[in-house]
């Protein structure tokens, strides 16, 4: 009788590899690191093989540490880093080259080009989202007109694309030798190219991209219990386990975090920030900026949506520092060095770096720190670095409540930077409202372990997670609602500075 339900946790920076108990407990864990690669400026890669050899390796390194048999495991998750394209050859499993990741901006002349007929909103109708550098279908376009060859083959249907969850699945179930080739309905509806209503690839939209059908995955449930296909006995696993979850990150955070009714939300701190409001079975469409997309579906049961608000930077400005700057040694350290300061000195930092995404979405925007003076010192520059990713959020919830009419109270987080406490504290004043840390941070992992383990049984409902669910920790506001506002129009000031500085 299996005693667990594992995922791996594949993101931007890292891949993780987890195993949970029925209560949700972690058993077993293990993560790595991959390069990143930066070849030009605005671009973002990753070498996709790399991530294929980190997920055997935290496969191993985890069952290892916690003690745990393959055959103890009921079914296998994934959740990934979302709109992070791939294309390979379906016979030799060679990627046609890097990954081009979501936080890639290279595709911006497509993007333009493409908003020449209907603007940035031509697809929105369909898929919920703007014509925007963010997404998967602009950089699988690129790659079929950069790379010589690529476009015959994926006609042919030996060259496949997927965002990393499909490559991932379909190394785990076979690879060259039968590896099946499938998404998620999460995963599908980041890419530009899945009409919302109908949960299938849009026709005339991959018409516009000129994107061969032939290329694209086969979309299924997030949590299907006719199973995406078996791990191989001489795969990572060693064994026969069912591959039967899949969730885009954001949307198995929801999941882990039990946002299962309409008006729940959750804001997911990690390398972006991301925050989700379920809307239900009929997906809203935004007029502020957000996106309108899946929010998860299990089994034969309809679709549910959300609104998401999609923040490029928050975690990432933290390794920023310490990498670039060299300002901190390790990103933990970034909170005593906030805390050396009573408060920012007058400094905003909006870390443009890939542009501004929910709810401004301008990919002429660029980084700046501004109202600098002698004054400013490195505790300075930490602070203003931690209270961007609070703007953000501030920004978000506020687009989100114009949307959807629900006045959120209160907001559970997840995510690595939730261990922030200045950060948290201040997330609260910023909002007016309780920010609830759950005891299991990594909620990312445990969505999808719960979409693998709802597909084979070892959760039977919905309530099961529910209760599973518990607080560790909760802020509540404290600063005067006179000096929230007062900052939040500096923050917006200092975001306006930030405009047509790409092409002016």
């Amino acid at each position: 009788m299996p005693k667990y339900a594992a995922a791996i946790d594949q993101g931007t920076t890292s891949t993780r590899f987890m195993v949970f108990n029925h209560s949700g407990q972690v058993i077993a864990s293990a993560q790595k690191e991959h390069e990143q690669i930066y070849p030009k400026p605005g671009w973002v890669e990753h070498a996709p093989l790399e991530i294929w050899q980190r997920t055997r390796e935290v496969i191993r390194l985890g069952l290892e540490k916690g003690g745990v048999s393959p055959s103890d495991i009921a079914g296998v998750g994934i959740t990934n880093q979302r709109e992070t394209t791939v294309i390979w050859n379906r016979r030799t499993g060679q990627p046609y080259g890097n990954a081009i990741v979501w936080q890639d901006t290279r595709t911006d002349v497509i993007c333009n080009e493409l908003a020449r007929d209907g603007g940035q909103e031509r697809f929105r109708a369909k898929t919920g989202l703007p014509l925007a550098t963010y997404f998967s279908a602009p950089k699988i376009k690129w790659m079929l007109d950069a790379i010589p060859g690529l476009r015959a083959d994926a006609e042919k249907g030996e060259a496949l694309f997927g965002n990393i969850d499909s490559w991932l699945i379909w190394w785990l179930t076979g690879g060259p030798s039968g590896g099946v080739h499938v998404t998620d309905v999460t995963n599908a509806s980041r890419t530009l190219l899945m009409d919302l209503a109908r949960l299938d690839w849009d026709e005339g939209i991959l018409g516009a991209f000129q994107i061969p059908r032939a290329m694209l995955p086969q979309i299924r449930a997030s949590s299907d219990p006719q199973f995406y296909g078996m791990t191989q006995v001489d795969g990572p696993l060693a064994a026969a386990i069912p591959v039967c979850g899949d969730l885009g990150d954001q949307q198995a955070a929801l999941v882990g975090q039990t946002c299962f009714d309409s008006g729940e939300a959750k804001s997911t701190y990690g390398t972006g920030c991301f925050m989700l409001l379920n809307t239900g079975a009929r997906p809203v469409a935004s007029r502020s900026g957000l996106i309108t997309t899946v929010a998860y579906q299990l089994g034969d049961s309809p679709a549910v949506y959300c609104l998401e608000g999609s923040i490029a930077i928050t975690g990432a400005l933290v390794q920023w520092l310490r990498d670039n700057l060299g300002i901190i040694e390790k990103s933990s350290d970034i909170e005593e060095l906030a805390g050396s300061v009573e408060d920012n000195g007058g400094i905003y930092f909006v870390p443009a770096f890939s542009g501004l995404f929910a709810p401004r979405w301008r990919s002429d925007a660029r980084g700046v720190i501004v109202g600098l003076t002698r004054y400013v010192n490195r505790g300075h520059i930490a602070r203003a670095a931690l209270e961007a990713t609070a703007y953000q959020i501030r920004e978000v919830r506020d687009a989100m409540e114009k949307d959807s009419g629900v006045k959120l109270t209160t907001l559970k987080v997840d995510g690595g930077m939730v261990v922030n406490n200045l950060l948290m504290q201040f997330q609260a004043d910023l909002l007016g409202v309780r920010v609830v840390r759950p005891r299991v941070a990594e909620t990312t992992s445990l969505g999808a372990a719960y979409a693998a383990g709802l597909a084979t049984g070892f959760w039977r409902e919905l309530e099961d997670l529910r209760r599973n669910w518990g607080k560790d920790r909760e802020w509540t506001p404290k600063m005067e609602p006179g000096e929230r506002e007062q900052l939040y129009a500096g923050w917006n000031k200092a975001v306006e500075r930030t405009y047509n500085w790409v092409g002016s």
